[in-house]
């Protein structure tokens, strides 16, 4: 069990968001060139090999069927939509939000070759390209240095506080893929009401991930 929850910092406070979507299906497929699906149909969003590392691990996990099943469990209106922890298998587990992969499993490195997770289950962080956390990337969440695993947010404002090259906060979010189209998806998800821990009151969920 890991100790520490792998989730960015929060914003201000924010009002309450409106109901706009039913329990929901999500399908990620990978189309070859490192280009993701992020789905509903009709949400595309690319993975950037400039962090091989992220990238890697990311679709390392995707082959591993980790994130099928899994839940949205932390939503937050003017934010970010985070996801892939284990735990939210079930969306209503009080652990959501501290999971990530097995201690010392194996990912590949695009370009590189065979790596393996530390002891946390965590992949050291990739400070390299200025990539900011601007609206539809896709960033690691993580619980400080080199804490990343298998969760991310989506980012749906730009949240540049998050940036590992930003010095207004201690946050250092890397950045290691984009959506391309269907952010009109993003905000309906980002739409959902939520409790008081951001967890959305109607589950939203990963059905399967897949590579093609």
């Amino acid at each position: 069990m890991l100790k520490h929850p792998r989730q960015p910092v929060l914003p201000p406070a924010r009002p309450s968001a409106p109901a706009s979507l039913a329990a929901c299906a999500l399908v990620l497929e990978h189309p070859g060139k490192h280009v993701l699906l992020l789905g509903f149909p009709g949400l595309e969003a690319s993975c950037m090999l400039t962090r091989a590392a992220h990238a890697g691990n990311f679709l390392s996990l995707v082959k591993d069927g980790f994130y099928d099943g899994l839940h949205f469990h932390r939503v937050i209106k003017d934010f970010m939509l985070q996801f892939g922890c284990p735990n939210s298998k079930d969306p209503k587990h009080p652990a959501n939000g501290t999971g990530g992969p097995k201690p010392n499993s194996a990912y590949e490195i695009p370009g590189k070759g065979p790596a393996k997770r530390d002891g946390t289950g965590s992949i050291p962080d990739e400070h390299t390209a200025k990539i900011s956390n601007e609206p539809g990337t896709l960033s690691m969440a993580n619980a400080g240095p080199n804490s990343g695993g298998s969760q991310f947010f989506v980012n749906t404002v730009h949240n540049s506080f998050l940036d590992w090259f930003d010095k207004s906060s201690d946050s250092a979010h890397p950045v290691f893929g984009k959506v391309i189209t269907g952010m009109d998806v993003v905000m309906a998800i980002e739409g959902v009401k939520t409790d008081t821990n951001d967890n959305p009151g109607t589950p939203v969920q990963m059905i399967k991930v897949s590579i093609k």
